[in-house]
């Protein structure tokens, strides 16, 4: 064989040694060949050509599909020879091939038997799992051919430099939920690249002077939102938000604001690098409970071709388990599984410098094959335990569709993080009015101790106690908070299912008017509850999460489901911003507020003036004790920051009821002078916060207007 097929250089990602010549050892469809590195999955450019590595455990046999860009039929098949096979592993160097020149894609032989999960078919062409790059959806809502995918090979030559892994603490983080299409999609949005990561980079101006470190954004992995594809009304309805996954190793190419022929992913490496050379970290929302290969009814264009049996949870008579409510279940904890999901974040975390993972309907990752939980699942160990995820945060939605509900029970609870479901739920409660449930609700603005435990006092950077607790008021799934509190019932009648869809349980008020209302009034009182929103939660313990929009009073008109709506109801609409700019200047003022005093988010050494490290009171400051049915109570955060050489002291007050409340504040013998920082009911002339340089002295006591929120800090006398 001709010497230039020789490769004399270090691969270059470092992970193996390829100084050994590398010599072709035969010929198929014209093209010189050899076994390829069969440790290396999916396909990988090489000096000489091309590694492409598969595995299917009862396939019989498989062929590689080369094709030219934008055509359906392959220019050349090269048939899988035996010896090129170990175990269950196909692997073959192609050599010459340039990957800027083709697509490829794999066909698999095999049994077909659906009765048993056998689903070979040696005429479908399927997608390779460890794709990096998928064609044929790169323009938004545009499927070019149904189900018929190729990838392609993606050339990683971005240059990251120095920049060191992220080193905040989870409970320093104050997260940001956001959808990068709907994001900056509105004209309003004033980006020249709407849509997309480039527009969404566009806005990290806008991110800094709010005041957020961390952004999650919903899922990016590419997608099929033309999948049940339908209209209602005149509107083109989609799987807008991309919970229905086709790849997990390639971005999705519709959010680029060009076209990245084989060099799929950069805009999104570079909207990650100008994030964190401004100080804010990137979570990715991941789903590995399902795919958009469906249930029996499917398409088959990727796992169920390569090994139904062993990608998804079967029945015995060879039907999909449904536990996420998308027609299929992942079956990840089989080892093959296992080991593609941690593959896979490791892609994103060294390929991608991402910060963490917030992992949807996470319980489906702690279920075995037949749907039982397991008390002490291997994936989700391997997750936590795994060296290059170590300072990776993970977050778990802990619950899925099939009624397992482990918020405060996750396994492995001490590296993984949670969405606070139960924090939502009491504290939208309590906020609208419902007294009886004060207990719930104080305990979850104190971190929810009963369910995560005591203080993390190790030093480490661990998820004990409250670092495993995330509360959010609103997230993509549910009422925006303009919407909390301008509906007492969802309003899903454009999704075309008849109001069917979507939660019932909001905790939802509409403060006196269904929807949309020019009473100065109503208004007046739903920004009010927007501030005491806010403000309680900045001032909870825990890690706080907000949606995108809720920081202007954005709406989505009283939809709370809106996963197929491509338009305004999901978009932001920025012209809010300016109409609320006093609402955003409050949220900017709580979120820099937090920041501003350690002791919200974690446990300080004790303070000098004696206070309890963390305590609720009743109206009367001396009763630490709750009445069952409280609509008013207080939070006092107290500790030592050594930092500054003073004690850090902040007293959190909620009057939910509809009269105003006299509050009395702790006098620690003497020992406290207490100011005024926060007061959600305003000063009467529109001011609801102040400079703590300025801040006004409360002598004893303070009138809580009705329904409103205030907040103290202490100074020690």
């Amino acid at each position: 064989m001709d010497d230039r097929y020789i490769n004399t250089n270090h691969h270059r990602y470092g992970l193996l040694d390829y100084t050994a010549s590398v010599r072709p050892m035969g010929m198929i469809a014209g093209y010189p060949v050899r076994p390829g590195h069969f440790e290396l999955n999916g396909a990988t450019s090489l000096d000489v050509g091309v590694n492409f590595t598969i595995h299917t455990s009862q396939g019989t046999a498989c062929e590689l599909l080369l094709f030219r860009k934008g055509e359906r039929e392959p220019y050349a098949v090269l048939p899988f020879p035996e010896e090129y096979k170990i175990g269950n592993v196909y692997s073959m160097i192609v050599f010459g091939l340039k990957i800027e020149e083709f697509e490829y894609a794999y066909r698999i032989d095999g049994p077909w038997d659906p009765s048993r999960g056998l689903l070979f078919d040696k005429s479908r062409i399927l997608l390779d799992p460890y794709a990096k790059a998928v064609t044929g959806q790169g323009t938004w809502g545009v499927r070019e051919v149904e189900n018929d995918y190729h990838a392609r090979v993606v050339s990683d030559t971005f240059e990251w430099g120095d920049m060191p892994q992220s080193s905040r603490k989870m409970s320093d983080l104050i997260i940001y939920e956001l959808h990068v299409r709907g994001f900056t999609m509105d004209e309003s949005s004033g980006v020249s690249a709407r849509g997309t990561f480039a527009g969404l980079q566009e806005k990290i101006p806008y991110l800094k002077e709010l005041g957020i470190n961390a952004v999650e954004l919903m899922p990016i992995f590419e997608f099929d939102e033309t999948v049940n594809a339908r209209e209602v009304d005149g509107q083109r309805l989609l799987e807008y938000w991309g919970y229905n996954t086709v790849s997990f190793f390639a971005p999705n190419t519709s959010y680029s604001s060009i076209r990245e022929y084989h060099k799929e992913g950069r805009e999104l490496k570079q909207l990650i690098k100008a994030l964190h050379d401004n100080g804010i970290e990137v979570i990715l929302d991941v789903v590995f409970n399902h795919t958009a290969e469906g249930n029996e009814k499917g398409p088959v264009f990727s796992f169920k071709g390569i090994d139904n049996k062993i990608y998804y949870m079967l029945t015995p008579d060879g039907n999909y388990y449904n536990f996420s409510g998308c027609g299929n279940t992942l079956n990840c904890n089989h080892p093959v599984v296992r080991q593609m999901i941690l593959d896979c974040l490791r892609y994103w975390a060294i390929s991608y410098r991402v910060d963490g993972f917030r992992f949807d309907l996470a319980s489906i990752l702690g279920r075995r094959a037949d749907g039982a939980p397991l008390s002490e699942p291997p994936l989700l160990e391997a997750l936590a335990f795994d060296p290059i995820l170590g300072n990776v945060k993970l977050i778990a939605e802990a619950w899925d569709a099939g009624g397992l509900y482990q918020v405060g029970q996750f396994p492995a609870s001490k590296r993984w993080a949670e969405w606070n479901g139960r924090y939502r739920d009491v504290v939208r409660g309590f906020l609208k009015g419902d007294g009886w449930n004060s207990w719930d609700a104080a305990r979850s603005i104190c971190g929810s101790g009963d369910m995560y435990g005591g203080f993390d006092t190790d030093g480490n950077n661990n998820y004990a106690g409250y670092n495993s607790c995330v509360n959010f008021l609103t997230c993509h799934d549910g009422f925006t908070l303009y919407d909390l509190y301008s509906y007492n019932e969802k309003h899903n009648e454009g999704n075309g299912w008849g109001n069917t869809d979507g939660a019932n349980d909001n905790r939802s008020w509409n403060c006196g008017a269904e929807g949309e209302t020019n009473d100065p009034k109503v208004l007046s009182l739903r920004y009010r509850m927007i501030r005491n929103a806010c403000a309680v939660l900045m001032c909870s313990r825990g890690t706080p999460m907000f949606l995108a929009g809720d920081e202007f009073g954005n709406t989505q008109f009283g939809n709370n489901n809106a996963y197929c709506q491509d338009n305004i109801i999901s978009w932001l609409d920025w012209s809010l911003l300016e109409k609320n700019r006093e609402l955003f200047e409050f949220f900017r003022y709580m979120i820099a507020f937090r920041r501003r005093h350690p002791i919200i988010s974690r446990k300080l050494p004790d303070a000098v003036c004696g206070m309890e490290p963390l305590s609720t009171h009743a109206e009367n400051a001396e009763e630490t004790n709750l009445p069952p049915n409280a609509m008013t109570f207080s939070v006092c955060f107290a500790g030592y920051e050594r930092e500054k050489g003073r004690d850090d002291l902040v007293y959190l007050s909620i009057n939910t009821y509809w009269e105003e409340v006299t509050v009395t504040l702790p006098q620690q013998n003497g020992r406290v002078k207490w100011y005024l920082c926060v007061d959600t009911a305003g000063d009467g002339q529109g001011r609801y916060f102040c400079d703590e340089r300025n801040a006004p002295h409360i002598k004893d006591e303070y009138v809580l207007s009705p329904r409103s929120v205030a907040v103290f800090i202490g100074r020690g006398r």
